[in-house]
């Protein structure tokens, strides 16, 4: 059983800047796919980013691509989201996701096997 808690999130402005946190309690973090993913008021949970477990490879949704950067840190078991360049469309709970999948690229939620609780974060216009 792997747990995720995600932190960082909050109100900024449009054009400003977040980073986001997801410690993992488990020590097999590194043999995971982890992914972030987003739910707006209203809309389905969508895919945002996922950096792969061996390659470090990442992938990300069209609209946050050269805005978001989605990063790892195996040694101390902590998956970060970098959000710059924030929209008010970019507003939604943030949820971390792990991966044990063998899909060459993760990005369905149906794929994940474990969920943090989210963290919000407001773009203001």
């Amino acid at each position: 059983q792997v747990q995720l808690v995600e932190s960082g999130g909050g109100l900024v402005q449009a054009g400003g800047s977040l980073r986001l946190s997801c410690a993992a309690s488990e020590g097999t973090f590194s043999t995971y796919a982890m992914g972030w993913f987003r739910q707006a008021p209203g809309k389905e949970r969508e895919f945002v980013a996922v950096i792969m477990r061996r390659s470090g490879n990442t992938y990300y949704t069209d609209s946050v691509k050269g805005r978001f950067t989605i990063s790892r840190d195996n040694a101390k078991r902590t998956l970060y989201l970098q959000l710059n360049s924030l929209k008010p469309e970019d507003t939604a709970v943030y949820y971390c996701a792990a991966s044990k999948s063998s899909t060459t690229v993760p990005r369905a939620a149906r794929v994940y096997d474990y969920w943090g609780q989210g963290t919000q974060v407001t773009v203001s216009s």
